[in-house]
């Protein structure tokens, strides 16, 4: 859908008059259109919401009251524990695997946690550790998921086509781990998970870069090829150990070609409902820009250029220029290659520099959707032409997961 960036900038301004950046906002209109799009992507298989990319409790539940919407995908286990015990949900995933000994002690005290929040587990040696600090006849079993590595080893395993995550490769080791835990007293085996990050996580139509793009289309199906095969190889495996609650796969960029696996019961997406950046690189989907952030001009250093406070909000991952936020309104402005988006200040360049004056906003999108709740204490709901909530982030809480 084409957006009129004019009227989305007056709206933007209008709404937040009263405040002064820098400050991040979220559009409601566009983060529910994203979440009913990711709904519909899911062609009926439930979506758990990924709370990294997210990382306002408001925002998490709004989300989840709605139809289609099942369960949480945290990314680390304190994160976890205070989702289950504030109420957002009373099914947490917990995504990777956990060395935090104080954590698993609150885990294991108390059976009502143990009943809602379910732990990653890919190395028998994550079970040993659970065990030194809570001995399984001292605590309620608790809840397993095996994470199954989504990566393609094309010729023979001599190349790596993904992230680097479970060792867990193959549809034997699944099973052999399934046995593992379906033969230790104090867990209950109850999901699998992969994540094809290859698939969900990369885009397959980078800007100006249509070779690439071709390139990075034909890995990505025959990657798919090749978990589906694998995944329900590995499902199966691990079935005869355990009746499974759920197979949970993908992520924003994957959700419909996820869902149409046979094998997967539930798909995660998270990124989806902000809307960022990395996902303007995407064929199949992109949803609307529904998170932004203001920083205000207090410089005009010469012609045709305009320099704003803050701004530096950089994204983890490989340092690439598809990690910088991008300023997006007014329309036509570029970060100077030479100083990029600072930390105190951002200079930027373009026609829409020479109109900009002394006090007004630049808007700029994320690269990466949560990773924007780091960086403010609070986020300012806009509906209309108007902010018609202000609610907490994560970080405003006293919250910093990792």
């Amino acid at each position: 859908m084409a957006i009129d960036r004019d009227k989305l900038r007056d709206r933007l301004d209008r709404a937040t008059a009263h405040l002064d950046p820098p400050y991040a906002v979220v559009d409601l209109s566009a983060f529910d259109a994203n979440a009913g799009a990711l709904v519909d992507r899911a062609a009926g298989k439930p979506v758990r919401i990924a709370s990294k990319s997210v990382r306002v409790r408001e925002l998490l539940t709004r989300a989840l009251a709605r139809p289609g919407w099942r369960g949480v995908m945290a990314f680390t286990l304190p994160e976890a524990l205070w989702l289950a015990r504030s109420g957002v949900s009373d099914d947490v995933l917990v995504a990777y695997p956990t060395a935090d000994r104080g954590a698993l002690a609150e885990l294991a005290a108390d059976p009502a946690l143990a009943e809602a929040v379910t732990l990653m587990v890919d190395d028998a040696g994550q079970l040993d550790l659970i065990d030194q600090v809570s001995p399984p006849g001292s605590r309620p079993a608790l809840r397993i998921c095996l994470e199954l590595d989504a990566s393609w080893r094309p010729l023979g395993g001599r190349v790596h086509v993904g992230v680097r995550r479970s060792p867990v490769h193959s549809a034997g080791a699944a099973g052999t781990l399934a046995a593992a835990v379906a033969g230790r007293p104090g867990f209950r085996l109850v999901g699998l998970m992969s994540y094809e990050a290859q698939i969900a996580g990369l885009g397959d139509a980078p800007p100006g870069k249509a070779v690439l793009g071709t390139a990075i289309r034909v890995t990505q199906r025959g990657s798919y090829r090749e978990l589906l095969a694998r995944r329900a190889a590995a499902v199966a495996a691990v079935r005869e150990h355990a009746d499974l609650e759920f197979v949970n796969g993908g992520g924003t960029g994957s959700v419909a070609a996820t869902s149409a696996d046979p094998a997967v019961t539930e798909v995660t997406a998270g990124s989806g409902l902000y809307g960022p950046t990395l996902f303007d690189a995407y064929r199949a989907w992109r949803p609307t820009p529904a998170a932004f952030f203001a920083c205000a001009v207090v410089r005009r250093p010469g012609p045709g250029l305009a320099t704003v406070l803050g701004g530096g909000w950089i994204a983890s991952g490989p340092p690439a220029d598809s990690r910088v936020p991008r300023p997006w309104l007014p329309a036509g402005l570029k970060l100077l290659g030479a100083e990029g988006a600072g930390e105190v200040q951002t200079p930027l360049a373009g026609d829409a520099a020479t109109a900009l004056r002394i006090g007004d906003r630049v808007w700029f999108r994320h690269a990466k959707a949560g990773e924007l709740c780091e960086h403010v204490n609070e986020v300012h709901l806009v509906d209309g032409d108007s902010v018609v909530g202000t609610v907490p982030t994560y970080r405003g809480e006293g919250h910093a997961f990792l």
